[in-house]
């Protein structure tokens, strides 16, 4: 490794607010800058702050207009540029490929990267009836990381209602099981074991915000605690929004961290930066269990780092919900019952909405000082399987300069599925879901395929229909749609 330009991660800091009082609650704001400390001490050096060049803040649920404009000018960098993101869980590993870039390309030298939420507090506070304080941040960014997309969903997945993931993803999940050839009971073990797992995980990672040992029954058991949202996911098995966390990572070029001192040994760099979007909705996709864009992206960011899945020391999919990660490991080659969340994921390491990549991303660097010439990959994705940004990182630097590569033309090439916005006719059942509402079943949304292979959507509150749904596979059964109205064949 010869050019001084080459970008390395040098510092992280994450931050958790954990509160029994509104009084103690802290503003994203306040908790970036509380993340930002911790991650000038992870550098070894003092006084690092104050020559940062540009600061990058990751959108969030929050009303501030610049939030970089405010961190710079407390952390004494009043001149650095202000950058932010779009909206979406890709974002995070987003901002840090476009960094890297940026730091190779002789643009900055020394950046600052952070993000917070504070849906625990902000949700304790709403029950109160209370209103939490909210610094004004105002400003116009320098430049906004990301580009506008097309819609989370399609227009006829919304006009059924279909607004939200937690309507997705479980339908993801019973077709995975559905094309796995599993029968209902042994889909759900085998998935809450693959959760109980990840929170095996959070348990030994100091910055995850559920510490309770879970099992595998516990998880996927409703209870007082534990409410059905979807069939067949529990409270347990969805991401967890109710967090107050945020993080910080501190970025810049090899020549920059010698000059400033910073030790070696805490180097990680980042060797590949790969981005790949699906189709943008379920409607139109070939198919709920499986995802073409992790696999060409993931698979040729791989082969650009010169390894394979089994070479890979740490891994974090992203973990929404159970179907993004099964989805995912099968794509990229990973096995099931290998370590595949480095943090706990989004229930149990915490779910600060666009915000938990980064977390994952601190938590790799971390391991990997512990563990010289190691490797890592972040997958980050935005929407419902929609957005995927991935990065490889090691301990070890890399031979060439860092990579950053856009799979997009490759993936707009592959087929995809007319969707009907009504239909009248035989057909069948794809996958589905049923919504829970004060723990009774609500609404089944269901996914069918026409004899001609388009897709069309049916909704039922048929309280008999969906108490068979919950209880015997429905995909794969035949079924006559008439006047928006489902009929399933006995």
């Amino acid at each position: 490794m010869s050019n001084p330009n080459t970008p390395v991660l040098v510092g992280v800091g994450q931050f958790l607010n954990r509160i029994d009082d509104l009084d103690q609650a802290l503003e994203p704001l306040e908790m970036m800058l509380r993340a930002v400390a911790l991650a000038e001490r992870d550098t070894g050096v003092g006084d690092l702050l104050p020559k940062v060049r540009s600061v990058r803040v990751t959108r969030g649920i929050w009303s501030y207009e610049n939030p970089a404009r405010s961190i710079a000018e407390r952390i004494g960098a009043a001149g650095a540029e202000t950058v932010g993101t779009l909206i979406g869980g890709n974002q995070n590993q987003a901002v840090v490929n476009r960094t890297a870039d940026d730091i190779l390309a002789g643009r900055a030298d020394l950046v600052l990267i952070t993000g917070a939420e504070n849906g625990y507090s902000a949700n304790k506070a709403r029950k109160a009836g209370r209103e939490l304080v909210q610094t004004k941040a105002p400003g116009t960014y320098d430049f906004v990381i990301g580009a506008a997309q097309q819609p989370e969903h399609h227009e006829f997945e919304v006009a059924k209602g279909i607004r939200q993931a937690i309507q997705v993803y479980p339908m993801y999940d019973n077709a995975i099981r559905h094309e796995r050839g599993e029968t209902l009971s042994e889909h759900i073990e085998r998935v809450s074991g693959l959760w109980s797992r990840f929170n095996d995980v959070a348990l030994d990672n100091p910055n995850a915000w559920v510490r309770q040992d879970m099992s595998a029954e516990e998880i996927r058991t409703a209870s007082a605690s534990n409410r059905q949202i979807s069939f067949p996911y529990t409270k347990y098995m969805n991401a967890n929004m109710m967090v107050d966390m945020g993080a910080a990572l501190i970025m810049c070029s090899v020549a920059k961290a010698r000059a400033l001192g910073i030790a070696e040994e805490r180097w990680v760099y980042p060797h590949v930066g790969a981005r790949g979007y699906d189709h943008f909705s379920a409607s139109v996709r070939e198919n709920f269990h499986s995802s073409p864009g992790i696999r060409i992206t993931g698979g040729r960011a791989m082969e650009l780092a010169g390894i394979g899945p089994d070479e890979l020391d740490f891994v974090d999919l992203y973990s929404c919900f159970p179907s993004a990660v099964q989805v995912a490991a099968k794509e990229l080659g990973l096995a099931e019952d290998r370590p595949l969340t480095v943090t706990g994921g989004l229930t149990f390491g915490g779910g600060p909405l666009n915000n938990y990549v980064m977390h994952s991303i601190a938590r790799t660097v971390e391991l990997l000082r512990e563990k010289p010439g190691g490797w890592g990959l972040i997958t980050a994705n935005g929407g419902n399987l929609y957005k995927h940004v991935h990065g490889i990182y090691s301990s070890a630097p890399p031979e060439t300069d860092f990579q950053h590569i856009n799979m997009q033309d490759e993936i707009d090439a592959l087929p995809s599925r007319e969707c009907l916005a009504a239909y009248d006719g035989e057909a069948e059942i794809e996958s589905y879901t049923v919504m829970y509402a004060a723990d009774e079943p609500a609404i089944g949304h269901v996914a069918c395929l026409t004899p001609a292979g388009q897709r069309t959507w049916v909704n039922t509150q048929d309280r008999d229909l969906m108490a068979a749904m919950v209880t015997e596979e429905f995909c794969g059964r035949p079924v006559t749609i008439k006047d928006d109205h489902l009929t399933v064949a006995a």
